[in-house]
């Protein structure tokens, strides 16, 4: 018979403890999880945040935004803002632009918006800055409201350090972004604007705007969206010239010149010759245009600030009174409209992909820079040198002095080169106080060499029947007279390259620009025919532009940049300058036991070369004065690009007019 077994009492009470532990487990561990509990043991937690601005739709906004500029209070340098916003019962948010193209940055002046006030049918009607998002305007429109009544005032700075000097007594370089606020939820080409300026007595005008009618001081533009809006800058003075450099009646270019004093309009047969070269030498270059009619914009003035800044169907382009009447003097500078005009084709009408954005408030990023600026500065300089505004010596001599600062620059030891595309959003394009190692946007001049190194590498392998030229004809030429931007991506780049010429070009570009190249790229100067050389004996075009005020650059010897005060602008990381105590915050009193001057400087590295002394500076750093001794003769080091013989001269051809 069977016997039944005996159930042993411990094991069932060892059983039911283990499954309460597992209970009590489960429940305390779903107890610590719990968002309550959490508030409760971890400290704060998060506010929620506002509910985000409603996202661009590509819709039409309806109605048409007035706008209502007037420039006319020249003393305080206000521009009073007036605008009739079609809408509708309900909620609503306005915006007031923070990504401006061509700054690459989150840069909209919202601090100089001031008087902000808005009413319906005569009556106040409050607004609330989003907490989070301080360019959003949150607005409750009443019922029975069709358009809501905006008005405010845009405070231009009256002093450098408070931004960029763009209003003066005598000349206004308006830029529309400045005096606008737009409806949410649409992109900018789907918002249309009637706008219109009231000017101060007397003043002239110049926009890529097309004029609706004038009256007066007060002119009304055609109705436009508001993308070409804040594409269009005007640019307003009481000194005014317009020059045409249309190369044809099918490609109508223009100069308006805006200037501090009426003799600074003066230009010279051959020098306006020269401009006209430039718009032949693109339209040579690129085969097509993108554009009804092109204007430069020109600030000639030593009070409104320097400018560069690109548009579609016009350039601001802001320099020095002397543009014209001192020619020699402006070298080192002479490639800003070259450079401005090239981006009408590269950025305006080919633009990177993540670079384009539905409106100016959504963010954008920046990490084909070295194409949009990089190659953009290249074909700057090479038509600046093709159409004779600089020659080919003076361009070569920029080119070395561009290449010698890389290699005194070692932050090129840590940074890639696409990470300082990163540098507007990072510093909102404000000065640093160590560029050479913190590396800036080098993305514009190291970008200029590694194109370089890309159209001597096409010459190279097709033995001189293809260049860079080739790929400009066939990425920038394509639909011509279109307005409509085409984006692109690094596949587009290499593929049309490719189609160019074929090459690995994926590993030629990520090599030079996504890793670690602490080496200079010297590749297209050597594949050019040159060698970068040094010599104590300065290009004669760089001595007869100097002037009382000129800037001594000493970055290649002692390390540092110095202005006719004595102040240091700039200390080189490393540099002899470096390791001996000089920062950018001291002023050099004396040389060796002589006033300072730049001319002193300069004969005292001479004489350090025939001595093994230290040179002795005394520096004034606050307060407190100092002596610093620096130990260095190797003489004062001017940078020049050195023809080697039996080389291939592409550089010269590449310079050379077309």
């Amino acid at each position: 018979m069977l016997i039944p077994q005996r159930r042993d009492c411990r094991s069932r009470s060892r059983f039911v403890s283990a499954v309460t532990t597992a209970i009590l487990l489960a429940f305390f561990c779903f107890l610590f999880a719990s968002p309550a509990f959490a508030q409760q043991s971890a400290g704060p937690q998060p506010a929620p945040l506002p509910p985000p601005i409603k996202a661009p739709v590509d819709q039409p906004c309806p109605g048409v935004v007035g706008l209502q500029v007037s420039a006319r209070d020249v003393t305080h340098r206000v521009l009073a803002v007036r605008e009739t916003v079609p809408v509708h019962a309900g909620e609503m948010t306005l915006l007031y632009p923070q990504w401006i193209p061509g700054t690459h940055s989150p840069t909209g002046p919202i601090s100089e918006m001031a008087g902000i006030e808005i009413s319906a049918n005569g009556k106040r009607v409050p607004w609330v800055r989003d907490r989070v998002n301080v360019y959003a305007f949150h607005v409750d429109v009443p019922a029975g409201v069709s358009a809501l009544d905006v008005k405010f005032d845009y405070l231009a700075p009256l002093r450098p350090d408070e931004g960029r000097i763009s209003f003066s007594s005598k000349i206004i370089d308006l830029s529309w972004n400045t005096v606008v606020l737009y409806p949410a939820g649409y992109f900018s080409r789907d918002i249309t604007f009637a706008p219109s300026i009231l000017l101060p007595d007397g003043w002239h005008f110049a926009t890529a705007l097309s004029v609706l009618s004038q009256n007066g001081d007060t002119v009304r533009f055609k109705d436009t969206t508001l993308n070409t809006l804040v594409d269009s800058p005007l640019y307003a003075g009481v000194n005014y010239r317009r020059l045409d450099l249309s190369s044809g009646p099918d490609n109508r270019v223009f100069l308006d010149v805006f200037a501090d004093s009426p003799k600074d309009l003066a230009i010279t047969p051959e020098e306006l010759q020269l401009h006209r070269n430039l718009v032949v030498q693109a339209q040579k270059l690129f085969h097509s245009h993108h554009y009804d009619h092109y204007d430069f914009l020109l600030s000639l003035s030593n009070t409104i600030g320097g400018e560069g800044l690109e548009h579609h169907q016009s350039s601001e382009d802001g320099t020095s009174a002397n543009y014209f009447t001192d020619w020699a003097a402006g070298v080192g500078e002479r490639d800003l409209l070259g450079h401005e005009y090239t981006h009408s084709w590269n950025g305006k009408f080919r633009r990177p992909a993540d670079l384009w954005t539905p409106n100016f408030n959504v963010p954008m990023q920046d990490d084909l820079l070295w194409v949009y600026e990089g190659l953009t500065e290249y074909w700057g300089y090479v038509l600046t040198a093709r159409s004779g505004m600089r020659t080919p010596a003076e361009t070569r001599d920029l080119i070395a002095r561009i290449a010698a600062n890389f290699e005194v620059s070692p932050g090129r030891n840590w940074r890639p080169l696409i990470d300082t595309t990163n540098q507007p959003t990072i510093s909102q394009r404000r000065p640093v106080t160590w560029p050479s190692w913190l590396r800036g946007e080098d993305y514009y001049q190291e970008g200029l060499l590694i194109w370089l190194d890309v159209d001597t590498k096409i010459r190279e392998l097709s033995d001189g029947r293809k260049s860079l030229d080739d790929f400009a004809r066939l990425f920038y030429g394509i639909d011509n007279g279109s307005y409509i931007t085409r984006t692109y991506t690094f596949r587009d780049i290499v593929a049309a390259l490719n189609e160019v010429q074929p090459y690995d070009w994926a590993h030629f570009l990520r090599s030079r620009i996504y890793e670690l190249h602490p080496s200079t790229p010297l590749g297209g100067i050597t594949r050019g025919g040159y060698r970068l050389a040094y010599t104590d004996t300065e290009p004669a075009w760089m001595i007869a532009a100097k002037g009382p005020f000129t800037v001594g650059n000493f970055s290649t010897s002692l390390g540092f940049m110095v202005n006719a005060a004595g102040e240091l602008i700039n200390v080189w990381w490393e540099s002899p300058a470096f390791k001996a105590g000089m920062t950018p915050n001291v002023r050099i009193v004396a040389i060796n036991g002589k006033a300072f001057s730049v001319p002193a400087l300069r004969e005292a590295i001479l004489e350090a070369e025939k001595t093994t002394s230290p040179m002795k500076f005394l520096v004034e750093r606050g307060k407190r004065f100092q002596t610093i001794e620096i130990d260095y003769q190797g003489g004062l080091r001017y940078p020049e690009l050195v023809r080697v013989p039996g080389t291939p001269d592409l550089l010269d051809q590449i310079l050379a007019p077309k």
